[in-house]
């Protein structure tokens, strides 16, 4: 396995409110960390204003801004609320 860096921390405060719908989005797709889960909600926003995006990955190593995943990574299945 390939090693993983990233050079710089990005600090962010969030509300409690916030959090809960990081985190609600992170579980509802099976997200390895929260810090996945901000690579690729910033990804998809990203996405948004015209940049590639890329097929979910199992990985945290897999959700990186700006960086393509791995043909055939897997997509995180959703989680039904019942």
């Amino acid at each position: 396995m390939g090693e993983l860096t990233r050079g710089e921390r990005l600090q962010i405060m969030l509300t409690p409110e916030e959090l809960k719908m990081v985190d609600d989005w992170r579980f509802d797709r099976r997200m390895p960390s929260r810090a996945a889960a901000v690579r690729e909600l910033l990804r998809r926003g990203l996405a948004a204003e015209g940049f590639a995006t890329a097929e979910a990955g199992m990985h945290s190593s897999a959700f990186g801004v700006g960086k393509a995943r791995p043909n055939g990574a897997a997509k995180p299945a959703a989680r039904s609320r019942s």
